[in-house]
């Protein structure tokens, strides 16, 4: 094939042999789309037929039929950067390390992120306002952390809790503490 090519290549007129580099690869990525596309409908027929002979679920044909496209369609998006030059070693090689960066990442920033969720639960859902007192319980008996609410912030609930002595301390309690405990409130 590549000594075909070479053949019509040497045989061309100079304007258009400067353009068969590009012309080649371009066709070849069309193709490719092409073929995608196709076997995506083929697929799309297939299974039509095996949810009305089997009397399969609307929802498992749909879930079915997106898995394959998927899948066809990043096949074909990886045939054709081959066929355009670019080395597969080297898109798999930044896909794992793109991934490990964004885990390591996520993971650094669960904790931050899952208070910022919370604050944003607490002002929509009015779990508790400014002033009034709550009370965090261990469990549905036990007495836990309890005060008047001063501040809600992204990352924190300032409590102003009263000890058994009479003195004032403020507490500064996760958002995602209120979440994971019963909470007792007082207006």
């Amino acid at each position: 094939m590549n000594k075909l090519l070479q053949a019509i290549h040497e045989s061309l007129p100079q304007w258009l042999a400067d353009w068969f580099d590009i012309l080649v690869p371009a066709i070849e990525v069309v193709l490719i789309a092409a073929g995608a596309w196709l076997a995506v409908r083929i697929a799309r027929r297939l299974l039509r037929k095996l949810t009305n002979t089997y009397s399969l679920p609307g929802k498992v044909a749909a879930l079915s039929l997106r898995v394959v496209a998927t899948i066809v369609y990043v096949a074909a998006t990886l045939w054709a950067l081959e066929r355009m030059g670019v080395s597969g070693t080297v898109l798999w090689t930044a896909f794992t390390g793109f991934a490990t960066v964004g885990a390591v990442a996520f993971f650094a920033a669960w904790s931050v992120l899952s208070n910022l969720f919370c604050a944003l639960l607490i002002y929509v859902t009015g779990a508790f306002r400014i002033g009034d007192v709550v009370e965090l319980l261990e469990n549905g008996e036990k007495p836990g952390i309890k005060g008047r609410v001063l501040d809600v912030n992204l990352v924190y609930t300032t409590l102003l809790e009263t000890t058994v002595e009479g003195q004032e301390v403020v507490l500064q309690l996760p958002n995602s503490l209120v979440f994971q405990r019963v909470l007792r409130r007082w207006k």
